[in-house]
């Protein structure tokens, strides 16, 4: 661990009525990095998220956050009440009242527009950025997106992502990501780590700017912001994610 660890996870194992979630799992992200944490429904990631907020206490292995850290939280989802009158400020201002907070992170998230709007009527692109708002309005030094693309199309998964490098950039914040998907994650991400109860593989994604059938169907703005990662796994799993390992 170095002076610019924000948090550190250590051999981390999670169990549910004896079934296990988690095996022996340690990442650690430091300041100004971008740790996309990958793998298939079940494999654990909400689990090791929650342990990582505290919301959730490992079995075994331990968990270091550097003191005063401060994490910026956009869940994979918020289910309202679409009968209720509850604006996109509304929202904002149920989680900070000051008004000059709240503008500037509405203005980052680009939603200026939409502070007027009734949540129930934003389309799930422009809610994504009003979570993306919440996050910010805690200044945070670590921004934590649980899946913050789900539900997205890939133009749109383009601007997120490079809106929020734009934001890491700003607040000079790390960014600890959950995507859904096992192969294209944001290009500017620098260590991508696969999990399957335990941690598979971890590296670095490729660009693919220079694939000219992703360029032809998707475009430039596209291929910039979105990248390829490689799996590089010794082993398989069955459908209960016990490993199964190859014989070459």
């Amino acid at each position: 661990m170095n002076n610019n660890t924000l948090l550190s996870a250590e051999n981390i194992s999670f169990n549910i009525g004896g079934r296990p979630i988690l095996e022996h799992v340690s990442l650690s992200i430091s300041e100004g990095e971008i740790l996309t944490l990958i793998g298939p429904n079940g494999a654990g990631k909400t689990s090791l998220l929650r342990i990582l907020l505290g919301l959730n206490r490992a079995d075994s292995g331990s968990v270091w956050l550097k003191p005063g850290l401060r994490i910026g939280y956009m869940p994979q989802n918020i289910v309202l009440n679409d009968t209720m009158p509850l604006t996109v400020e509304r929202f904002l201002q149920i989680a900070v009242r000051d008004r000059k907070r709240l503008s500037e992170a509405a203005r980052e998230a680009g939603i200026n527009s939409l502070l007027s709007s009734p949540v129930s009527a934003v389309s799930g692109g422009e809610f994504q950025r009003v979570l993306l708002a919440r996050a910010l309005l805690r200044d945070p030094h670590l921004l934590v997106l649980d899946e913050p693309v789900q539900g997205v199309d890939v133009t749109g998964q383009a601007e997120l992502y490079h809106l929020i490098d734009e934001v890491r950039r700003r607040h000079r914040c790390a960014v600890l990501m959950i995507s859904h998907d096992l192969h294209l994650v944001m290009a500017a991400t620098d260590t991508v780590v696969c999990l399957n109860r335990h941690v598979c593989c971890a590296g670095h994604p490729e660009a693919v700017g220079n694939d000219p059938a992703f360029q032809q169907l998707f475009g430039s703005r596209v291929t910039k912001e979105i990248a390829v990662y490689s799996h590089h796994h010794d082993h398989a799993h069955d459908l209960h994610g016990e490993v199964i390992h190859s014989h070459d």
